[in-house]
This record gives structure tokens, sequence and C-alpha cells, in this order.
């Protein structure tokens, strides 16, 4: 927590930490990237219910009639039966969508259909982007901003306006996987920096200032093939150590299809070093929970496992982070 610091490091009232490593520069070269303008998700469909309901009613509603009460299902809303609930062994569903159905009967004049979505974006079930506000540690935050600039609006300092402008950069995928020859990694193997070091190597690139670092586990073809996995209790991830190597290569993001630490973390007395270095001490946003699928057969098909990835945070004041829609384009 103390050697990989970058409290101070852009100035005592800095708040965007890591994103200040995504330079004009890096932009302009990340731009470069694209030759083939095929653009592949990142985002898990949102986590809604997928019988009956989607949601309660929407504000000022009375149930009943036509035009009134009940929801009103999104198409193409439900999670593909591989992901489960996010692959939670809890059937918690993180959001809900909630909209006001016309009723059969057609109308002479032109209306509209509204609905109001809301969601619990933190956890183990929603692509979602954790700002360095997300974790405090002994009264103090990122960047050393006291815990009570905390109040019931949310985070006074750290919050997501620090990326209000978006995020575009060089993204890099660790296929884990495809390294060790296995469609998915075990239920709570450790990734090492030897490992993120031989990816390296073998896919021929390096990790340089401002790149976003997605690591795929194959969490989704795990849970298809033997069903939900309990983070809370085991999951493949990075180990430790990884966070000293993540700073020295200058990582602006770090991103994985699950909670990016390995738990248990085999490190005494702590839960997930990974996220507490990085949000607290080197100020890095992260990435959970990303369908990274479809981005490993792309990258595969070009033999490229450099991106251009863009992504643009929902701008709420006070916010700890927000649910979000990576997108790789090749």
């Amino acid at each position: 927590m103390t050697e990989l610091s970058n409290w101070g490091k852009w100035g005592k009232d800095d708040q965007a930490g890591t994103i200040n490593l995504i330079t004009p520069a890096k932009r302009k070269a990340a731009a470069a990237l694209v030759r083939d303008g095929v653009s592949v998700s990142m985002s898990l469909d949102a986590d809604l219910p997928k019988e009956g309901s989607t949601g309660g009613p929407l504000p000022g509603m009375t149930g009943g009639g036509p035009r009134g009460g009940g929801a009103l299902p999104a198409p193409g809303s439900t999670p593909p039966a591989a992901r489960g609930t996010g692959g939670s062994p809890s059937n918690r569903t993180t959001w809900t969508l909630t909209s006001r159905p016309p009723g059969p009967a057609p109308r002479d004049l032109a209306a509209y259909v509204v609905d109001t979505i809301a969601m619990s974006y933190h956890g183990n079930d929603t692509t979602h982007l954790d700002a360095p506000s997300h974790m405090y540690y002994k009264g103090q935050i990122y960047n050393g901003y006291p815990q009570s600039s905390y109040t019931d609006r949310g985070a006074g300092k750290d919050d997501v306006m620090s990326m209000k402008n978006g995020i575009f950069t060089r993204g890099v995928l660790f296929d884990m996987p495809r390294l060790k020859g296995v469609p998915y990694l075990g239920d709570n193997e450790a990734i090492y920096v030897e490992d993120l070091e031989a990816w390296e190597k073998k896919a021929g690139f390096r990790v340089a200032a401002g790149d976003a670092v997605l690591v795929r586990t194959g969490r989704w073809v795990r849970v298809r093939e033997k069903g939900p996995l309990d983070l809370n209790r085991a999951t493949p991830g990075l180990y430790a150590s990884c966070a000293r190597w993540l700073r020295e290569r200058g990582a602006a993001i770090l991103g994985s299809d699950v909670v990016q630490d390995v738990r248990p973390s085999q490190v005494e007395g702590v839960n997930q070093p990974i996220h507490q270095m990085a949000l607290m001490a080197m100020g890095m946003p992260l990435i959970d929970n990303a369908d990274l699928e479809a981005l490993s057969e792309a990258a595969a098909q070009r033999r490229r496992w450099t991106y251009l990835l863009t992504i643009n945070p929902l701008r709420v004041p006070g916010a700890t982070g927000g649910p979000v829609n990576p997108i790789a384009t090749f």
C-alpha cells in the first residue's frame, strides 16, 4: 500500500489516478489500431429476472388498466443461459426495468412508451466500473482524501466524474486459458506475473503506459459447463504480486471476467489485495464481470490481442462507479 502509492503523483488535488496515463498521444496511437472496423462488446446483458415482472411500478403509477402497472419485458434482455445470473448461486438479479405498456388498442395519435431503469451494479453479476472511491481504508481513500468526504449523496471525492470525458485507449487482452491450453482456469487458480509475461511473449505485445489490461479466466465457459461460480468463495484471478507489475508497466485500467483477485487471496488477513492496492494506493479504476468470450474469439481470429478500447461512464456525480459497456474495436 505504501510502496505502490500514487498519492500526490499528479498533485494533491488529483482524483483521476492512473487515468492520467491516458495522454492525447496515447489516444491517437489507440485510434490507429482500428483496421477492420469491427467492434465487440465486453458487457453482459442486464441481469433482469428471467420470468414475470422486471421491476416495480413507475413513480406515481397505480396498478391496473391497460396503460398502468405491470412491466414490459425488454426484448433480448434475458442473459444467456450459459451465464445464469452472472454466475451467482443466489439467483439475485441486479437490474429492474419498469415500463408502462400501452395496451392492445391502437390510438389515432402518436404516443410514447417510457420506462425506468434501476440497478445495484457493484458485486459479481453486472459488468461495471469501480472508481477509486469504491474502497476506503483506515479513514482514507485514494490520494489521502478523508472517509468523511462520503455523504448520503455519494462520494465527495474520487467519484466517477473524473472519467466523464470517456476512456479511449489501447486495450490488451490476456487470455489465460488460451495460454494454458484449457477451456477455463480452475476455480481458485492464481495468475502470477510469470503467466502475464508468458502471454505477452506468446501474443507478441508488451503492456505500456496508459494501456487497459483485460484478463480472461474463462469464467463464462466454466459457468456454462459446470454451473454457477460463487466468486465470494472461490474464483480464479490475479495474485497480489501482480499489482507491482501493473504499476511498473503503467497500466491505466485493470479488468477481467471475474473480480480481478484470486479468491481465497492467499494473503492472510486481506480479502482482495488487488482491489485494495489498485483502487486505493494506485487510483486505478477496475472493470468487473466483463464478458470476454467474443473478444477472445475476435482476437484469436486476427492473431492480434491489442485493440482500441472505448468506455463512456455515466456522468453521475457522487457515484463510486457505474454499469459500463466496454467496446473493443479492431
